[in-house]
């Protein structure tokens, strides 16, 4: 090979190599047959993203560096918000959403131990464990069926003089009913966070104006976890529009600290040397000042590289998973006596991360024999995560009314813990395989 003359040329020349190795070993060029395995999400991916990753490991700065500043800027300016900051996952990005909320700072809105926090005990344990973690106490309210999620009308019923917040999922890409949440917040001065670790790219319209899920309330999170919208392996982020929210995610990202200089910066504010923090000697070194109790959730810059190549990619995944859900619920219609398939939510234009199914109960049919016989044929099923967290070992030592409370007896929640499940509608699919999918699960209904 010719000797390099710089290190600019030396790079390029190893993105062309790493062009030719994905065209010629990582590229898809399968072509389906019926009876292939299907899985319920995949990382769909390039050249470009191996390119990117590559060149952070040249750069090998390893922490964040130039990828993350990029991606965190053009993700912002992406779903729309002022302020995007990168962590290592979207439970980590759930975790410092809420510990923000507890920062003294914010005044009679802190979050402390004993205050409460509406959610649902129908999604994902993460929604629900920094609450727990804390020792703010999490009320459970019931979901709606087929959109699956909060049932707005338990809201009033599950107010108290204690409560906060308001924490909900979007599921599965159907937004819950933000018009109705958002007013309770309002009405009755509630933070809101917005996890959308699965609805990436969901349009909602409010007051005349469409905007994206996660940007509705005070702070939105999303996972870059390989089955998402988008990923990096492993990442995820915390957005918002308000400054003070930001400052407090980035100090209990970042082990706590006061300090906000970037990564390899030292001084940024100017007064490293000058100030009294605490009972802290006059002039203590700015870079080691902890204002909260905080930890190191950072991204690394190669993780940052993956996600500024998917990013570039991220609306045409939506619109894929938008059609290839469009076609499975059409390909499903015929079976609407023996399932209830899913509905977006009013005023919506969700994002999919899945196809949700919930067997009606009155036809006698038993789930674990209807997936059964669909994982047989080689499509890959998922339950809707916890479907009740409540009834799992995790809560058997918790005391309802002291660690936790529940608004009415979560019938739908109860429903889709026994009768639901869903399988996926990620961008790496094709018309076949969607096909093949409808296929199977009318068959397994015959069972």
């Amino acid at each position: 090979m010719e000797k390099w003359k710089n290190e600019e040329e030396a790079r390029e020349q190893i993105k062309d190599m790493i062009t030719e190795y994905y065209h010629d070993f990582k590229e898809v060029k399968k072509t389906f047959r019926p009876g292939d395995y299907i899985s319920y999400a995949s990382r769909v991916y390039d050249e470009k993203e191996m390119q990117n990753l590559t060149d952070a490991t040249l750069d090998f700065w390893l922490t964040a560096g130039r990828f993350t500043h990029q991606f965190e800027t053009e993700f912002a300016k992406w779903i729309g918000v002022k302020y995007a900051n990168l962590v290592n996952s979207g439970s980590s990005a759930n975790l410092i959403a809420f510990m923000a909320l507890t920062a003294p700072e914010l005044g009679r809105r802190q979050i402390k131990r004993g205050d409460e926090i509406i959610t649902v005990a129908c999604g994902f344990p993460t929604t629900i464990t920094p609450i727990i973690q804390y020792g703010a106490v999490p009320v459970f309210v019931d979901v709606t069926i087929p959109q699956y999620n909060v049932d707005a009308d338990m809201l009033e019923k599950a107010l108290s003089p204690r409560t906060k917040a308001v924490m909900l999922a979007h599921t599965l890409g159907n937004p819950f009913n933000l018009s109705a949440v958002k007013l309770f917040c309002n009405k009755h001065d509630l933070w809101l966070i917005e996890d959308n670790c699965d609805s990436l790219g969901t349009q909602y319209t409010i007051n005349g104006e469409t905007k994206l899920t996660g940007t509705l309330g005070d702070i939105g999170t999303s996972s870059f976890y390989p089955p998402h919208h988008m990923t990096m392996g492993e990442g995820g982020c915390i957005y918002t529009n308000d400054s003070t929210l930001n400052r407090l995610i980035k100090s209990f990202r970042d082990w706590g600290r006061d300090c906000v200089c970037p990564s390899g910066q030292d001084n940024f504010c100017g007064h490293r040397f000058d100030r009294q923090y605490g009972n802290l000697p006059q002039g203590y070194d700015h870079k080691y000042v902890y204002s909260h109790f905080g930890y190191n959730l950072k991204a690394t810059e190669m993780q940052a590289a993956v996600g500024c190549g998917q990013l570039e990619k991220l609306s045409s995944f939506i619109e894929r998973r938008r059609y290839n859900w469009s076609r499975l619920y059409t390909a499903l219609d015929s079976i609407r006596d023996k399932v209830i398939l899913p509905e977006p939510e009013p005023g919506s234009k969700p994002s999919w991360f899945g196809f949700l199914i919930t067997i009606r109960p009155e036809t006698g049919l038993k789930r674990n024999e209807i997936i059964q016989y669909i994982e047989n044929h080689n499509v890959q099923t998922r339950l809707l995560f916890s479907g009740n967290i409540i009834k799992h070992p995790c809560f058997v030592k918790m005391e309802e009314g002291r660690d936790y409370r529940v608004i009415g007896d979560l019938e739908n929640t109860e429903l889709i813990m026994k009768n639901s499940f869903w399988v996926g509608v990620y961008p790496g699919m094709g018309n076949k395989e969607v096909d093949y999918m409808a296929e199977v699960i009318i068959g397994a209904l015959k069972i």
